[in-house]
């Protein structure tokens, strides 16, 4: 079909913008605007008819001339995000049903082969025009914010993505979950048994570093995500363990990190620590919670009975470099699969005495549960160190000392 038999078409249709008569057509050329091309094309087929040129006056029946209001969608945005430090956005739009119908409608009636979507030029047009007041830039990868139009109701909802730190914590006091657990009992609305916190624990790691982050940035909350986890019951020690800290929804984005982790060590009075390292995003996430990282323990065992030292120290070696079957432990079943778990033992030894007691160091892979490698866990860990002593083991104490690096330089 000839484009100006196409554009004859179109504008049988009843009145129609410029902007909506150029989209028809919005992949077909380069270097016009929606608006100048349906403008010649608007031009051209008069020419033909050798009638005078009149500006569009009437009312578009596709978009209702919607791109009249570019001007105040761009400061409804502008306003919208007054009191959020950004430097780059994006814009999004929700099309009323009405408007992707009419021009869905004669996209498939003429077969048109390159037209552009209603939207992507709503989002074009009022980014140029928030860009050109604010003097920032569109981001169409990683926008520190998005401004999602409503065409219908006429409001901006504006969405502030997170930033995200990467770190290494430690902690030092036992009985400390990594992130925060709701209330078993009123899962998190609050009762008698919980003191109405809502909380099974009173602090986790994650909202002793959430807390003072959260008031630096001016954040609605925070996500903690670790590099594994450690038990209540452990501490973590030595290299501490690699996380990232999503700050959700930050009405500040530029935060000093030495300061930071000062204040957050300050404030966790010797509980935890941090050592934040730097900015990271969202992508790193994943990379942190595939990474299957050995890690290091040091467990304060006790045995059942007299048990010379040399004893422990050859039923150690037994289980240095081997693959240990492990069930899903009875203390997780009620949350994790039941299945049969391969993870082998790097190294494990015998490294001193303590009233009575054996303190142990064992470097496993990522997954290995040490309390059931002494253990045993009722014979759904094997070998185990119980089974090849003959006599119930178990830890007394945990700390995990060294959690490898997720990624270079760490």
């Amino acid at each position: 079909m000839e484009i100006n038999e196409t554009v004859d078409k179109i504008l049988a249709y009843g009145d129609c913008c410029d902007h909506c008569l150029g989209r028809f057509f919005g992949k077909r050329s380069h270097g016009l605007t929606n608006d100048e091309r349906g403008r010649a094309l608007r031009i051209a087929g008069l020419i033909r008819e050798n009638k005078p040129y009149v500006p569009f006056s009437g009312t578009c029946w596709v978009c209702g001339n919607f791109f009249d209001g570019v001007p105040e969608w761009a400061q409804k945005v502008v306003a919208a995000v007054q009191g959020l430090e950004y430097s780059t956005f994006l814009v999004g739009c929700r099309v009323p049903p009405l408007i992707a119908e009419n021009e869905e409608m004669v996209w498939s009636d003429l077969a048109l082969a390159e037209p552009e979507p209603f939207k992507s030029e709503v989002n074009r047009e009022v980014g140029k025009a928030v860009s050109a007041i604010t003097g920032k830039p569109v981001d169409f990868r990683k926008p520190d914010i998005v401004a999602l139009l409503d065409v219908a109701t006429g409001s901006v909802e504006i969405q502030v993505n997170s930033v995200f730190f990467y770190g290494r914590y430690q902690k030092f006091e036992r009985g400390i979950p990594q992130t925060h657990w709701n209330c078993r009992a009123c899962q998190g609305a609050g009762c008698e048994k919980c003191n109405f916190t809502g909380k099974q624990y009173m602090d986790s790691v994650e909202e002793l570093i959430g807390r003072p982050v959260i008031a630096a940035f001016g954040a609605k909350t925070v996500t903690l995500h670790g590099a594994g986890r450690e038990d209540i019951d452990a501490r973590m020690v030595g290299t501490g363990r690699p996380f990232i800290l999503e700050v959700v929804e930050p009405r500040i984005r530029t935060v000093d990190l030495a300061t930071l982790q000062e204040t957050i060590n300050q404030s966790a009075g010797e509980r935890i620590s941090v050592a934040l390292k730097h900015w990271c995003d969202r992508a790193d996430v994943e990379t942190l919670k595939s990474s299957k990282a050995h890690k290091k323990y040091r467990i304060l065992v006790e045995v059942e009975g007299a048990l010379p030292a040399g004893e422990l120290a050859n039923a150690l070696k037994a289980l240095k470099g081997v693959t240990i079957q492990q069930r899903t432990p009875i203390r997780v079943a009620h949350r994790r699969a039941d299945k049969i778990r391969e993870r082998n033992v790097l190294d494990i030894e015998l490294v001193g005495e303590e009233n009575g007691k054996f303190l142990v160091e064992v470097l496993g892979e990522a997954g290995l549960y040490i309390k059931e490698l002494i253990s045993g866990d009722q014979g759904r860990t094997h070998p185990s160190l119980a089974e090849i002593l003959d006599r119930p083991a178990h830890v007394i104490t945990l700390d995990v000392v060294l959690v490898e690096g997720t990624e270079e330089g760490d």
